[in-house]
């Protein structure tokens, strides 16, 4: 989950991505952020400051994208 927005990629706050690459042995992560159909929204490489992992007893949400997705 990511904590503030990145609207370069049209994130926001409590968006949760996919884990692909970890760097620095942990200082930071590449995470893929998808649609519930599996279109990527963003690739984003972040300090691991910018993100929390997520935790058991939390439940996804879901928000309608406000910038379209790249062709």
């Amino acid at each position: 989950e990511i904590l503030k927005d990145i609207p370069v990629h049209g994130l926001k706050a409590g968006d949760v991505g996919t884990v692909m690459l970890v760097h620095q042995n942990g200082k930071g992560f590449t995470l893929e952020f998808l649609t519930w159909d599996g279109e990527t929204v963003a690739i984003a490489t972040l300090n691991a400051d910018k993100i929390r992992g997520i935790k058991s007893k939390e439940i996804p949400r879901t928000r309608r994208l406000e910038m379209p997705l790249a062709a």
